[in-house]
């Protein structure tokens, strides 16, 4: 049971988490190994507050103090470096832009949210690239965990919609040996996905079709559609549409797999999906965390029978299927 101290503490949860993104904002990681009176003089900060944020991070183990000096510890080297194969910095910068967004948390729930605010998921093409390899170093362990839960499935065609640099189509391909597989996303993001498919030695199994599934129509002749992380930036309006375009993408008989937070009727469970829909809720025009009536009713509505959890999670990883008749 959850205690007055214990309140106390989560709500000074963001001291850590504040220290984190500060030392991305000013780009720290990459300046170590270096003493704070040196490392201040060269960046023009003031050398007191640096000794006292170097020594904060050290506390928090993401640094390492010797005579002075203050390093990277050595396994976090690769999160908080610059390989896109490993480096999890892209996403703490995205975190930085949440910051200022649930800000204004107080704000939306006395005004309601605006609905022409643009969505933060959206990225420029600086920013894009190292984010959705974040994205990949974040996501392909619960991808290569998942995939294999979900299997066997009669399946030889499969369509992965906003499918980012294929972290989960590249499972699906290395565990069905007999399916090939179509990417849909946006064309900067196709080029990424192009080079990390490639390198998997799997580029001749895959089509990859440039598009915004918001204005376009998804590519058709497919048994198997995946669709993952993506419902919850949606309005049920928008997810209506979406699957609408599943629909007509699928052959009859095929099938549609969301993963995503699935909410219990209360909305309260998983309770990592109600926190998330806050976050949607700070950062989106309409998107939220859904109850599986609520998702069932929207695939229904766009032709879908038959909706059911294939699989439970409790960290945005459980699956909802539905078929096309």
């Amino acid at each position: 049971m959850i205690g007055a101290a214990d309140v106390i503490q989560m709500a000074r949860g963001f001291f850590a988490s504040r220290i984190i993104l500060s030392a991305a904002e000013l780009e720290l990681f990459k300046k170590l190994p270096a003493d704070a009176p040196s490392l201040a003089k060269k960046n023009s900060w003031d050398a007191d507050a640096l000794t006292i944020f170097l020594d904060a991070l050290t506390a928090i183990e993401l640094l390492d103090k010797k005579d002075g000096r203050y390093s990277v510890r050595d396994n976090l080297a690769d999160a908080l470096g610059d390989d896109p194969e490993k480096a999890v910095l892209p996403m703490i910068t995205h975190l930085n832009t949440l910051w200022k967004k649930w800000s204004e948390l107080s704000d939306i729930v006395r005004k309601g949210r605006n609905p022409d605010t643009p969505s933060t998921i959206s990225k420029d093409k600086d920013a894009m690239r190292p984010f959705i390899g974040a994205m990949h170093v974040i996501g392909k362990g619960m991808a290569a965990s998942l995939v294999p839960k979900l299997l066997p499935v009669s399946a030889k065609k499969i369509l992965d919609v906003g499918g980012a640099s294929g972290t989960y189509l590249i499972e699906f391909l290395k565990h069905i040996p007999e399916i090939s597989g179509t990417l849909f996303d946006l064309p900067d993001v196709i080029s990424l996905a192009k080079e990390r498919i490639s390198q998997q030695g799997l580029l001749a199994r895959v089509n990859f079709a440039p598009g915004d599934f918001y204005k376009d129509p998804l590519p058709k002749g497919h048994d198997l559609v995946w669709l993952s992380a993506i419902i919850h930036q949606n309005s049920r309006a928008q997810n209506i549409d979406l699957f609408e375009k599943c629909f007509n993408a699928l052959e009859s008989g095929g099938r549609l797999w969301i993963r995503d937070h699935i909410m219990d009727e209360q909305r309260i469970n998983p309770p990592s999906g109600a926190i998330f829909a806050v976050n949607m809720l700070t950062v989106t025009p309409g998107g939220s965390t859904y109850t599986l009536s609520e998702v069932s009713q929207d695939l229904e509505t766009a032709g879908f029978v038959s909706p059911k959890i294939i699989h439970n999670g409790e960290n945005m990883d459980t699956v909802v299927e539905s078929i096309k008749p």
